[in-house]
């Protein structure tokens, strides 16, 4: 009687809604999979920060032609549906330039086959793509792994755009819907140059951890040889944008994953460590606010408060005080795992690093500059120097605002150098690289809209 007394009492308001399913699959330092072409680790970092500027660039080409970009991180304009009969087949043109690729890779199977592949991510991209057979007549580049053969795969199948037409993002030119193919077909550039082609399907992917799997929808890669070359190491890029309600086709829009984590590998990590959807492994120490942006929905905005390096705060002065508020139009702090080393707006780089070398106590610094780094110390045999400290708050002054920076976060040990790892750009939006954020826990949660960190997690 007492379990139909409960049965007939029970509120339905109290009802929950079952969890979603969670997906961890792991991931590496990108460094790991390219040492071998190069003579030293110096040759191999100065190639890291090549790649981190063509990404800074491209961003700031953004920032200065005001560009608005789509939820697919791509300059998006409004587009029709159909193409016409001649083009019939065609993959369109290319119109939107997209960052490069990012510095974390990604390990999964795809299909029935269960290729093993590895995918870079970028928290900076929505479309995830590979390398698909049968390609166009040596339109493949070649990879190190098996590339993923979509005629072997009993889970693949192509996209009806036309009987599927929200699937089709054609919002962007990015993307056409073939009136007689009925494939959506995709064209993705690269900044530095290189261009995957094909277009949309849908297989099963399976993740290591735990052999789960589920049906994602990918971009199918024919043609990858029109422009600079890929790296044979990757079968192609998995993008991690910020989920957008709508379409999208980054991972966390696909698995409809509001929580997104993950913990960046150090800079001299061997070891995997892990992306997960829907759920998250770490503690959430400290956090800061996500801020949505209507002009760029694609990335992770955050409410930068204050900065300090030791106990000195740094003024925001005159840019970052004029626009960090303003997250909708000009300003603001993005996280971007794809950017190396932070980045400032200039006249606020200058006040911090006048400051820095002011708190640096007994270590030499170098007269010149080297290359973009221009505040470098010159390392003393057996000696561990130490860095200020640079704390940064976010929202508000507090202990639970707090991303507490040192050491090796602070600094990039670089042909026998110890150079301060900020560096200055044009813009008034300044972004919290991955060589400050390397070990942290970070738990991206856009239901709530806060990014949170737990540090050494990893």
């Amino acid at each position: 009687m007492d379990a139909r007394n409960r049965f007939m009492s029970f509120d339905t308001t109290n009802l929950l809604d079952p969890p979603r399913p969670s997906y961890t699959f792991s991931i590496y330092n990108r460094a790991l999979f390219e040492k071998s072409k190069f003579k030293d680790y110096d040759s191999l970092l100065e190639s890291k920060l090549a790649r981190s500027q063509a990404r800074a660039n491209h961003f700031a080409s953004i920032l200065e032609n005001g560009n608005t970009i789509g939820a697919n991180g791509t300059l998006a304009r409004p587009h029709g549906i159909h193409a016409s009969k001649r083009d019939k087949g065609k993959v369109p043109k290319t119109t939107s330039v997209h960052l490069v690729e990012g510095e974390y890779v990604a390990t999964f199977t795809i299909g029935t086959e269960e290729t093993k592949s590895f995918l870079l991510i970028d928290t900076g991209s929505d479309l995830v793509w590979w390398q698909c057979k049968p390609c166009r007549p040596n339109k493949c580049y070649s990879q190190n792994n098996p590339i993923y053969d979509s005629t072997k795969s009993r889970t693949y199948r192509q996209l009806d755009c036309i009987v599927e037409t929200s699937s089709c993002q054609v919002s962007s030119k990015v993307y056409q819907c073939t009136e007689f193919g009925n494939q959506c077909l995709y064209d993705y550039k690269y900044v530095e140059g290189s261009i995957t082609k094909g277009w949309i399907a849908e297989d099963v992917i399976t993740f290591y951890s735990d052999l789960s799997r589920v049906r994602i929808l990918f971009g199918c890669g024919i043609d990858q040889t029109s422009g600079t070359q890929f790296n044979g190491e990757y079968s192609g890029i998995a993008g991690i944008g910020r989920r957008v309600l709508k379409g999208g086709y980054s991972l966390p829009s696909q698995f409809e994953a509001d929580i997104m984590a993950m913990c960046l590998p150090g800079t001299y990590s061997t070891k995997a460590s892990t992306i997960s959807f829907n759920t998250t492994p770490f503690k959430k120490k400290t956090s800061a606010g996500l801020v949505p942006n209507f002009r760029f929905p694609n990335f992770y905005f955050v409410n930068l408060y204050k900065i300090f390096v030791n106990d000195k705060e740094v003024p925001f002065f005159p840019s970052l005080s004029r626009n960090f508020g303003n997250y909708d139009m000009n300003g603001g702090c993005i996280v971007d795992t794809g950017t190396i080393m932070s980045r400032f707006p200039r006249d606020f780089h200058t006040v911090f690093r006048d400051i820095f070398r002011k708190e640096v106590r007994g270590i030499p610094m170098m007269e010149v500059p080297l290359g973009a780094f221009d505040t470098c110390y010159i390392e003393e045999p057996g000696v561990v120097p130490t860095f200020p400290v640079v704390k940064m708050y976010f929202g508000h002054q507090s202990p639970d605002n707090l991303l507490l920076l040192q050491q090796l976060r602070v600094v990039v040990h670089i042909r026998g150098l110890f150079c301060m790892a900020f560096l200055p750009w044009d813009q008034n939006v300044a972004i919290i690289g991955n060589h400050q954020l390397q070990g942290v826990g970070l738990t991206f949660d856009t239901g709530t809209d806060t990014l949170s960190f737990d540090l050494d997690a990893c």
